[in-house]
């Protein structure tokens, strides 16, 4: 019990410790915050979701008495609480009907929370947060708009030591760009910190789940039909548009990875898998519009079924020669 309590309470005060370092304003501190949920992930992982909850609220006590009572607050919600939840999902287990596992089951015959529906519950985090932050700027499409004008005007002013007004195309530019950026900034955040914690918890032999399987790794079949509907309503003006952009952008990514994952089971059998799988991710690194075509490679795989083909029409290994 001692050291249960004591793993959450290091977890804690090095979220808190990653958070704080963005008063510094060191260049580093931005790193430093968006892994800030990789701890809390990590010990809800390895040592169960008790302990992220306790890493958690430790971590967010300690940025109430460092730092101040609101911005704990907007700790817990936007980084301990979503850490903890995912973390429980990561590790969400049953019995597998009938006694029979299932495609993610362990040895003992688990089934294991599917890896899409984890996809989609990151999906609806990144939406929620990214809804949040707007809302922080206003209650209504206008006065959201309003408040990026002003301030990009500033942020822009600054920089270029000219005066930038509101009306300024550019201004208007990141006014539209930004809703998107940063939905998708959350997802990216999210799924790489709850894959570096299940990494680090399978390194040290603390992932009690398999690793899942990247070729049966699917979103559910109705998550097409909400993008398609989201999509349609993104062309709507006032917050239901703003909100659709946001819905879109979190679902788009979402098809994203499972390019990624089409990628890795397509190119099982390539002698240089490795040198493609490589420069497929440093091209994504260096040229984010990149994602548009994974988006489309796992839309497609979501209509025509590319990797059950695939796996369905793959030879078998030779027999070795006796």
């Amino acid at each position: 019990m001692m050291v249960f309590g004591l793993i959450a309470l290091i977890a804690g005060a090095a979220s808190a410790l990653m958070f704080a370092s963005m008063a510094s304003g060191a260049p580093i501190s931005l790193v430093l915050v968006y892994l800030a949920p990789l701890p809390l992930m990590l010990a809800a992982i390895a040592w169960g979701p008790l302990c992220g909850a306790i890493a958690g609220l430790v971590a967010t006590l300690l940025i109430a008495t460092a730092l101040s009572p609101p911005l704990a607050l907007g700790y817990g919600l936007a980084f301990a609480l979503p850490a903890w939840w995912l973390g429980h999902l990561a590790m969400l287990g049953r019995p597998a009907a009938d006694g029979v596992a299932g495609s993610d089951a362990a040895p003992l015959q688990v089934e294991w929370y599917p890896l899409g529906r984890i996809l989609l519950w990151i999906a609806a985090l990144a939406t929620l947060l990214t809804a949040g932050s707007l809302f922080s700027l206003g209650s209504d499409a206008p006065a959201i708009s309003e408040a990026m004008r002003r301030g990009f005007a500033k942020v822009l002013s600054l920089v270029s030591e000219t005066t930038v007004t509101e009306s300024d195309p550019v201004v208007g530019l990141m006014v539209a760009v930004i809703p998107v950026l940063v939905a998708a900034s959350q997802m990216a955040t999210l799924t790489l910190n709850l894959w570096l914690a299940a990494k680090v918890a399978a390194v040290s032999g603390r992932l009690h789940r398999p690793w899942p399987d990247l070729s049966g790794t699917s979103l559910p079949p109705m998550t097409l039909v909400a993008l398609c509907i989201a999509l349609a309503f993104s062309f709507f003006g006032g917050m239901t548009g703003l909100l659709a952009v946001v819905v879109t952008t979190v679902l788009m990514m979402a098809y994203a990875l499972i390019g990624l994952a089409v990628l890795h089971t397509i190119t099982r059998d390539l002698a240089n898998r490795a040198f493609w799988l490589a420069a497929t991710y440093v091209i994504i690194l260096m040229f984010s519009v990149s994602l548009v075509l994974l988006t489309g490679l796992g839309l497609a795989d979501a209509v025509f079924g590319f990797r059950e083909r695939f796996l369905r029409n793959r030879q078998p290994p030779p027999l070795p020669i006796s």
